[in-house]
């Protein structure tokens, strides 16, 4: 079998893609995703499924599983699975997170099969221009995420707020795109104290026109 590093380079050099493209189409890191390419670490499962998708390409062949390359489509994995879209959470100054049912959303039955999902409608302009004020992102449910990624946390207990975490060695901050809002920034014992939790991570972000 080979190893998923070298699935991984094999499968961007015959789709053309580049470290960049790859990072723009999954949403994972820049440090993340060359550590997979490198070997040093091999990615979780979620992230399996995210660079599999990328790549247009069979997640067990992708493992280094000796399948065919190309993804089958099947009736199976067309079929969606609908999840609830919560209460809106601030992507500005944070406000409370309510947790009241405002809408429904699909997403396909190999992505739920990753995990527990949820979708949270997006208010303010902090995470402009890639999410916007109104925007609906899907959330995986996990209590940690990688450096660079977007999350979901929650700050003193309620105050929900959607941004991209920086991980430090004694502290961690949440930042916003929108280079108006100065970050925020907790140490490590304030993440214990207010508290700070990361309840999610963004996987998808849905845009109504």
């Amino acid at each position: 079998m080979k190893t998923i590093a070298e699935r991984i380079r094999e499968g961007m050099e015959l789709r053309n893609l580049k470290q960049a493209d790859l990072v723009e189409k999954t949403g994972i890191s820049k440090g993340a995703l060359s550590s997979y390419i490198s070997g040093r670490y091999e990615p979780k499962q979620n992230n399996i499924y995210l660079i599999a998708k990328a790549l247009s390409v069979n997640e067990a062949w992708l493992m280094g599983v000796d399948v065919p390359m190309e993804k089958i489509e099947t009736n199976n994995n067309k079929r969606g699975i609908t999840i609830n879209v919560l209460g809106r959470v601030a992507a500005g100054i944070p406000i409370e997170a309510v947790e009241n049912i405002i809408d429904t959303e699909e997403i396909t039955e190999e992505l739920a099969r990753t995990g527990k999902f949820f979708g949270l409608r997006i208010q303010g302009d902090s995470m402009e221009p890639d999410i916007h004020n109104g925007d609906t992102v899907i959330v995986r449910q996990q209590d940690d995420a990688e450096s660079d990624e977007i999350v979901i946390a929650l700050v003193n207990g309620n105050d929900g707020v959607c941004k991209r975490l920086k991980k430090y060695e004694n502290s961690i901050a949440l930042v916003s795109i929108n280079a108006n809002y100065e970050p925020l920034y907790f140490t490590n014992k304030e993440i214990t104290d207010k508290p700070v939790r990361i309840i999610g991570k963004v996987i998808e972000l849905r845009r109504k026109l």
